[in-house]
């Protein structure tokens, strides 16, 4: 039986109302949506707190890795087992674990703790977005979904600029540990709509798990995120270790495409990938988060470094970036709901990217906080078009029992571009940065990053007037290079967005015919 459920009534206009009962249902995914993309936002500005109690300096990068890795790792199985098994009880699952993880977490002793328990949490949070998206695909009709856009945006974009100055809040009132427990109560409230309110038709698959492919798709996925999290940092890039880990990664995942074409109930059935507008959107995908996780992470470094922003309120520097990416999904939406068209939009919107990444990479130390804005914005409208748009396409591209994985693939290739991303683009700054100094500021220049390529204020506050300048330059020198990778590869996803193909948006609208309900057409290759 369909996991599905009809919601929508539509009006004399022709405009799909949705009533109260699954309003509060978005309402609740929108909830466990922010609890996903919030938890590394507020945490980050925790760590230094959380370094000085537990000790285990040397650990630290673990406690975002270890909550990365069981994301990425965990992601494509939630998918599907909400395809098995029914959404809502899967779901409600992973924000249980989710809970756990957090209460876990805030309750740690030492280092070693908190990274278990991070991990925890982390196995919880690959359900949650796959969760939110799969269940809003089995809601919404795709021709009504981009209505929601302007909702999804709104909410990571409050992530990103509040969860900064909600960690720094929490942690300096309340202590560190209340930024793992402030996650309960709004858990609870998610999963406590979620319970009464969502009423989705449970299910039994008769094929059991595929566990091998779970295990090679794990190890595969967890090699990868190793290597883009280690190279370059703890382990040069030609080293033994990362070889190593590449060589089980590449065997890993042709062992898992091997697997899947004889699995009788495959974690990633294969046969998704033959429509062709699901395949450019995962392309696509991968390129959006690439370029995006990068942005931010280096934009402020480049604001802090260079034009003297405080770092006090860092998620408050990627304003524009983020507005402008709300105002345009919300508008791409509203657009495509009211035509039922969306390929003008991946177009729109790689050129867009394309185009401010190459202005970003352009940025000197002269460059003004208003001309950067101005960058950042036509960025942040580049993104806007792709963000929800490719998740829209691709689930409208798959046939309504294979929501789930398409969801979770969407959501996979988005996070191992942001892993490709932050680990391509950080290395190309970071040599860029070493090179520079040692130019400009020759020994001196060379010890002050051997360490690290990234000051924080207060290291940068001590170095000699001479090095700083010369500082100043290598980081606009690394940004120019990251962000001049990054427009090259926002190219690909042009060249992607080409030949995409307009295909009808199932659901109810002025000019759509039939129902949520309806089978997708979809296209091969």
């Amino acid at each position: 039986m369909a996991d599905t459920l009809t919601v929508d009534t539509v009006d004399g206009a022709g405009t799909a109302k949705q009533p109260r009962s699954t309003r509060l249902v978005l309402f609740a995914l929108m909830i466990a949506m922010m609890l996903a993309m919030l938890d590394n936002m507020i945490i980050g500005t925790a760590m230094p707190t959380i370094v000085g109690e537990l000790g285990g300096t040397e650990h630290l990068s673990w406690v975002v890795t270890a909550y990365t890795l069981a994301t990425a790792a965990a992601t494509p199985i939630w998918g599907k087992l909400g395809d098995m098994y029914g959404r809502k009880g899967v779901f409600m699952s992973s924000i249980v674990i989710f809970l756990i993880g957090s209460a876990l977490s805030g309750m740690a002793q030492n280092m070693g703790e908190l990274i278990g328990f991070r991990a925890v949490q982390g196995l919880g949070a690959g359900g949650l977005m796959v969760g939110v998206m799969a269940i809003i695909g089995d809601l919404i009709p795709p021709r009504e979904r981009g209505r929601y856009q302007g909702m999804m945006a709104g909410v990571m974009a409050l992530a990103m600029i509040g969860g900064p100055l909600v960690g720094g809040t929490i942690t300096d009132n309340w202590g560190w540990r209340w930024t793992f427990y402030i996650n309960l109560p709004l858990g609870v409230v998610a999963l406590g709509l979620i319970a009464v309110v969502l009423q989705l038709p449970k299910k039994r698959a008769k094929a059991g798990i595929d566990y091998l492919g779970v295990v090679l798709l794990t190890v595969g996925i967890t090699a990868i995120v190793l290597v883009t999290t280690w190279g370059g940092t703890e382990y040069a890039w030609t080293s033994a270790r990362i070889m190593e880990l590449i060589a089980v990664g590449v065997a890993s995942l042709i062992g898992f495409v091997f697997w899947q074409t004889k699995a009788a109930e495959p974690v990633l059935p294969l046969h998704i990938f033959r429509s062709r507008n699901f395949t450019l959107m995962a392309i696509i995908g991968f390129i959006t988060g690439f370029v995006m996780f990068g942005a931010t992470l280096y934009l402020p470094l480049y604001q802090q470094s260079v034009q003297g922003a405080s770092a006090t309120n860092s998620g408050l520097l990627l304003l524009p970036m983020l507005l402008a990416m709300l105002v345009t999904s919300m508008l791409a939406g509203r657009i495509t709901t009211n035509t039922g068209k969306y390929k003008v939009f991946p177009l729109v919107g790689s050129v867009l990217m394309v185009v401010g990444l190459y202005l970003l990479s352009t940025m000197d130390t002269g460059t003004s906080r208003v001309t950067s804005g101005v960058f950042m914005a036509i960025v942040g409208l580049g993104m806007g078009c792709l963000m929800q748009v490719t998740m829209l396409v691709a689930q409208n591209s798959v046939e309504m029992k294979d929501m789930g994985v398409a969801s979770s693939s969407s959501t996979l290739f988005r996070t191992l571009g942001s892993s490709f991303g932050v680990a391509i683009m950080g290395a190309l700054f970071n040599n860029r940065v070493q090179d520079v100094m040692a130019e400009r500021a020759g020994s001196l220049g060379s010890k002050v990053t051997e360490q690290s390529a990234q000051l924080d204020a207060a290291s940068l506050a001590k170095l000699p007037e001479a090095a700083r300048e010369a500082y100043q330059h290598a980081v606009s020198a690394g940004t120019h290079s990251a962000f001049l990778l990054g427009a090259v590869v926002a190219v690909v996803a042009l060249v992607a967005a080409v030949f995409v193909k307009e295909v009808a948006l199932r659901g109810t609208g002025p000019d759509a015919e039939g129902s949520s309900a309806q089978p997708p057409v979809v296209e091969h290759v």
